[in-house]
């Protein structure tokens, strides 16, 4: 019974933690899929504001990432899981109630607050916790279902009638969509702070309470050139997901009009659509490269097929022959597989340094790619406004030098890190 009981506590931090990412992702995505209605309904300009809102959202991010991670390495993981999940989903459900642009960009800096914190706190956790051939399965199986809380998020914000209906007869007050799917990430990560009563602390974070050692020290990942590098090359591994959900996805609407010299495309096939249906070949490919990665005994192999599948298939997606709005969602969901190596890239993140700092980087590092959808946005609109006087197809070639960049620095990031699927985790970072 006593060997029994460890693995069921495995499987209830796994559950929890997969369901604790599917509230984070459904937030993360809920936001850029009813933003135009939320801001009608309280009727602020949608066009001016959607970056601001966006922009408060990634600075919550970023202040969170480094927040959670240190506290993570001075007070525990499970602590953080608990915390950041609290903080979301209060801030989700007061989303649903604000009636100002004042609040609204408030309380979406508090959600990327909280949001920054659970992904890190559990791929942490398991890789700890899971004999060392197996972890990468747990986080596999965590950020798989993870990535449908963006095609749920997109269920409930387009078909909430139902669910607004039961709503409104607790509160007595009738509810738009968009405030309907607020409160249901609300509600969904609240639901969970009972199952997180089950977890655990990791036995390597238990041991180091007792040591003499510097916990967290974010700054410590810049005192050596190595250090610095290696911490560097484990960001820029990401920065091509979020290229394709940041610009090649989220800005569709700019680029099938162009690639199929029709601007009626989106009446067949919205942005909403190409998001849905990458996310659920994000989904599909980390499923996918979870297994490879677990047949290969490899993270590195694993990620440079997944970066030079992303090149293809940007290329066939801007260049390539015409379609139909099928054959658009059919790409949207090839591109979404191809970058499905998240879970990878937060895994080797962990894997590279030390129990004392391991969970600064495993909530930055992710964070600070989600960070990077700024500068590859500016880099973007710096392009477009480069070569606007030069080519028709301007918009086209902007996306596709940027997705250049981001490919080649995530293969130089990936070729300086070292291979960690058999590395022994149970180590201090001097």
């Amino acid at each position: 019974m006593s060997k029994d009981r460890p693995k069921k506590n495995i499987a209830l931090l796994i559950i929890v933690a997969s369901l604790g990412y599917f509230v984070d992702i459904y937030d993360l995505i809920l936001f850029n899929i009813i933003k135009k209605e939320s801001l009608d309904a309280l009727s602020i300009d949608f066009l001016t504001n959607e970056t601001v809102l966006f922009r408060w959202q990634m600075a919550g991010m970023l202040m969170g990432g480094l927040i959670w991670g240190i506290l993570g390495d001075k007070k525990g993981r499970v602590s953080v899981l608990f915390g950041s999940i609290l903080i979301y989903s209060i801030a989700n459900i007061a989303n649903a109630f604000v009636t100002s642009l004042e609040a609204y960009k408030v309380w979406r800096f508090i959600a990327g607050l909280g949001l920054a914190g659970e992904l890190g706190a559990a791929i942490t956790l398991v890789a700890e916790l899971m004999p060392i051939k197996k972890r990468g399965v747990g986080t596999m199986i965590i950020v798989t279902f993870g990535a449908l809380g963006a095609v749920a998020a997109f269920l409930v914000a387009d078909k909430g009638e139902i669910i607004g209906e039961f709503i409104t007869s607790i509160i007595g007050k009738p509810l738009a969509n968009w405030q309907v799917a607020y409160i249901v990430g609300g509600v969904l990560g609240l639901v969970l702070l009972v199952l997180r009563a089950g977890t655990f602390e990791s036995n390597m974070f238990a041991e180091m309470q007792g040591a003499e050692v510097k916990k967290g020290n974010f700054f410590s990942l810049f005192k050596t050139k190595d250090t610095f590098f290696k911490y560097l090359a484990c960001i820029v591994i990401g920065l091509p997901v979020w290229f394709v959900v940041g610009i090649l996805i989220a800005l569709a609407h700019r680029f099938l009009p162009e690639i199929t010299d029709n601007p009626n495309i989106m009446l067949e096939v919205s942005t909403k659509e190409m998001v849905l249906w990458s996310y659920v070949g994000l989904s599909s490919g980390d499923l996918l490269s979870g297994i490879l990665s677990q047949w290969f005994q490899s993270r590195k192999k694993v990620i440079l097929f997944n970066l030079v599948s992303i090149f293809f298939v940007m290329t066939l997606y801007l260049y390539g022959p015409v379609g139909s709005a099928n054959y658009y969602r059919i790409l949207a969901t090839v591109l979404g597989m191809a970058t499905g190596y998240w879970a990878l890239f937060v895994t080797n993140a962990s894997e590279q340094f030390g129990t004392n700092i391991r969970s600064t980087v495993s909530a930055t590092v992710p964070n600070f790619v989600r960070g990077g959808v700024l500068l590859i946005t500016w880099g973007y609109e710096y392009f477009e406004s480069a070569l606007k006087s030069v080519s028709t197809h301007y918009t086209l070639h902007s996306a596709y030098l940027v997705g250049i960049i981001c490919l080649v620095i995530a293969i130089w990031g990936t070729l300086q890190v070292e291979e960690s699927f058999h590395k022994d985790l149970d180590y201090y970072e001097s």
